[in-house]
């Protein structure tokens, strides 16, 4: 009850007579709470066979009551005590199952015991069965639905423990068994919080440990002895016949379980004490293992000490072993990284990390795969000749693909790019599932290529391609392109001739449905029938609007305008500008141009787009690049390049007749927030804000925030200067504040909010601010989404639709 009083005597206290009776939740006027109301359009899931598909129903915004089921914040996560799952503030749950026939036909019902929610589908290896986790009243059961009959059982009691994020279970690959995370058997009564007061001591001998501000930390002993309590598991194999099951492996704090592709081991990251206060539990002393499936260690491959001393540069990387993982095409060969420069990038050496391997039964010395003069950002793992290799380098934004013979220890380079180029992005490997269930790279059928897809992004807009890429010269030819007035990304590949291919296509007026097309053959054939979900919206207008920065960056922006909206008729709108800044190195890539005129667009959850139906216009994501060219500091400028973005945009929306300068509106989210606020204190270009869970205060992010690498004592001035804090009275033009209660994103803590009003009050600013009980950095209960919206449209319908006299 205090949270909701909280929100209530926010509402009341507020300086502005129109929304001085408001009480509780309020609700956003017709259309916007119907089309919140609206059933969202199911989610896919190809099944391995590439012969099927699950079709999940999603559920809507889900009640206040769910957010206020209690939770636990421990060690970077939130759970949920009632079923040792993450917190329903995190989870998106599933109502509804269907499966549908590559080759057509009717979509098969599922059914499931009325008002099941579930989560986590994975498909078997063998594509006969989907797995996934039910909520019940005492914890999360493991289901199983069979193909053959369309029928689904549990093959668990609710003891499932999915407290840390990622997989709580895995397939075994020969699909009769599944390894599962469970509650430790009679783990007795949730132990009690700290017994009495006690101090809390925290000591550092002369040992720089530079952290970034992490949310939901232990705290006291109380929480560490919760942290075991409920992140404790015990590794079971469960038989998919009859839902017997045996131990695996010893109880443990276990990050990661993963069986090797031929079945036979185990790959476990367990998290040991001691624990930290000052970082999350990835960073805690971490043993990483290879078992055999009695539990007997084959090898401990790292066994990693506390890691609260990386440096808080992008790149720095602890030192030893990480990013450990079993090769998805060899039966039991492990792979790791271990960086070569101590992971310190200060340091100036020609291998940064260093790629190994070590193959069953883990006796020998490791292998070296690959050396690589940049970070690790992944590998795609094909076959003995053949994986893609990707580093990256933050500084000057550069990746580098890498294509790798893992059998001869060689590699080839096949680009380099600036990773932020969206007109040159080749795209991604296309994988399939081994018969073990591993992703691999997908070959063409005379193994002289593998295929790649991607967004295709150029200036008329996203057309997605597929690509057959050649091993011994790295050429790419294309082989299927989408094309106007179409946006169709591809699915799954479903030959190896890669002919036939499962789409997802949408246009400006046509919603997102899935199709089969064959290459060269004309139309796709439609495999389902998704409706408009908002035909409310079905009249809005939008097109894509270019202009230059004073200093010659190209900007561009969408302008929507609402349903039968005519300049010559109506003149000139209200218009809200909504967006976000990021941080480039290279102004050509800074002014990339990309249409979204092929793009289904409806808005949901909080989006600014709603307020099309209230009569406004909106500028979506105007582009705010802050750019650092020949090594200099982006955001030793943020403010100056800031401005003249705005500025711009300004010009634009005023040069073409929809706007006029008197009424403009700027907001943003987190860091748009952060965004807005600033262009409130250094521009008269607004005549209102909207500023949502955003920082405001970069004292308070010490080591390091968004792009900016330096810490608060190696650029005090660009601290102080990107701070809105510190300009509090300058913002002479009404700001309304909204914040989560319960902000998990790092940095965005709600005190950032309760400070910045205060600063704003102090200095007698006209400031609205709103805390929404429950709810974390997006907001997700239904009362809380239409509440915003209901904030938002009452603060423009006060501050901005008005004409000024």
């Amino acid at each position: 009850m205090r949270r909701f009083l909280l929100l209530s005597a926010l509402s009341l206290a507020m300086t502005a007579p129109a929304f001085a009776q408001t009480s509780g939740y309020q609700q956003p006027p017709a259309p916007i709470a119907q089309i919140l109301d609206s059933k969202p359009t199911p989610a896919t899931l190809v099944d391995p066979t590439r012969s099927r598909m699950a079709l999940f129903d999603r559920a809507n915004l889900p009640p206040i009551a769910e957010l206020a089921e209690p939770d636990l914040k421990l060690a970077g996560y939130r759970i949920n005590p009632r079923n040792n799952g993450q917190a329903n503030s995190r989870v998106a749950w599933l109502t509804g199952l269907s499966l549908q026939d590559v080759a057509g036909g009717t979509a098969r019902l599922v059914a499931l015991p009325a008002g099941t929610r579930f989560t986590a589908p994975a498909w078997s290896p063998d594509g006969q069965r989907l797995a996934f986790l039910v909520d019940r009243p005492a914890g999360l059961e493991l289901w199983v639905a069979d193909v053959a009959t369309g029928k689904a059982r549990h093959l668990t009691a609710p003891i499932v423990n999915a407290a840390v994020a990622g997989a709580a279970f895995a397939w075994m690959p020969d699909s009769r068994a599944i390894l599962v995370r469970s509650v430790v058997a009679n783990r007795g009564a949730r132990p009690a919080a700290q017994a009495q007061p006690a101090p809390i001591v925290q000591v550092n001998e002369g040992r720089a440990a530079p952290n970034r501000t992490y949310q939901d930390l232990l705290k006291n002993g109380g929480d560490e002895r919760l942290f075991d309590y409920y992140f404790t598991s015990q590794p079971l194999l469960v038989s998919v016949s009859d839902g017997a099951s045996r131990k695996v492996a010893q109880p443990g704090v276990y990050l990661g379980a993963s069986p090797s592709p031929d079945g036979r081991y185990l790959l476990l990251t367990r998290a040991k004490r001691p624990y930290s206060y000052n970082v999350p539990a990835a960073l805690f002393p971490t043993e990483i293992l290879i078992t055999d499936l009695t539990g007997r260690t084959v090898k401990q491959l790292a066994d990693l000490p506390l890691r609260d001393d990386v440096p808080p540069q992008f790149d720095a990387v602890s030192p030893g072993p990480r990013s450990a993982q079993w090769r998805s095409d060899k039966p039991a060969t492990v792979a790791w990284v271990e960086a070569q420069d101590g992971g310190d990038t200060r340091k100036k050496v020609a291998v940064r990390d260093r790629l190994y391997e070590l193959a069953a039964p883990f006796t020998a010395a490791p292998r070296t795969l690959a050396d690589m003069k940049d970070r690790f950002n992944g590998v795609v793992w094909g076959r003995d000749d053949a994986a893609l290799l990707s580093t990256q380098w933050w500084n000057d934004r550069r990746e580098e693909r890498i294509l790798l013979n893992p059998a001869a220890g060689t590699s080839r380079s096949l680009l380099t790019r600036n990773f932020q180029d969206r007109y040159n992005d080749p795209g991604e490997p296309v994988t399939r599932p081994n018969a073990a269930g591993r992703p691999v790279m997908m070959f063409t059928a005379d193994n002289s290529s593998f295929y790649q897809s991607g967004a295709g992004a150029r200036r008329e807009g996203e057309f997605p391609f597929l690509d057959r890429v050649s091993l011994a010269d790295g050429k790419a030819t294309r082989l299927w392109q989408g094309a106007a007035p179409y946006y169709e990304e591809i699915v799954a590949v479903l030959d190896n001739d890669g002919k036939r291919l499962v789409t997802r296509r949408e246009s400006r007026n046509e919603p997102p449905n899935l199709f089969v097309r064959t290459i060269g053959a004309g139309e796709p054939r439609r495999l389902t029938s998704f409706s408009d979900p908002a035909p409310q919206l079905a009249g809005v207008t939008q097109q894509l609007i270019t202009y230059k920065r004073k200093d010659g960056v190209d900007l561009s922006g969408t302008l929507y305008l609402p349903a039968g909206y005519n300049k010559e008729r109506d003149g000139p709108l209200p218009l809200v500008m909504w967006a976000y800044p990021t941080e480039f190195t290279d102004p050509r890539v800074a002014g990339q141009v990309v249409d979204t005129g092929n793009r289904f667009t409806r808005p949901g959850g909080i989006s600014h787009l709603f307020l099309l139906t209230q009569g406004y216009a909106v500028l979506d994501n105007p582009t705010m690049p802050i750019v650092g060219v020949d090594g200099k500091e982006a955001n030793d400028t943020y403010i100056e390049q800031l401005s003249a973005s705005a500025e711009a945009a300004v010009d634009a929306v005023v040069n073409l007749g929809v706007a006029s300068r008197d009424r403009i509106a700027v907001g943003g989210h987190s860091y748009g927030a952060f965004m807005t606020a600033n262009l409130l204190a250094h521009t008269d270009l607004f005549r209102t804000g909207i500023a949502r869970s955003g920082a405001y205060n970069r004292t308070l992010t010490p080591f390091g925030f968004q792009a900016e690498q330096r810490t608060y004592w190696e650029a005090v001035d660009t601290y102080t200067r990107m701070s809105p804090f510190t300009f509090a009275p300058k913002i002479k033009e009404p700001i309304l504040l909204i914040h989560g209660e319960a902000d998990d994103n790092t940095g965005t803590f709600p005190i950032q909010s309760e400070r910045f009003y205060a600063a704003l009050k102090g200095s007698g600013a006209n400031v609205r601010y709103v805390v929404l009980p429950y709810e974390a950095h997006g907001y997700r209960a239904r009362e809380s989404v239409g509440h915003t919206l209901w904030e938002m449209t009452n603060w423009l319908d006060r501050y901005l639709k008005p004409a000024k006299k």
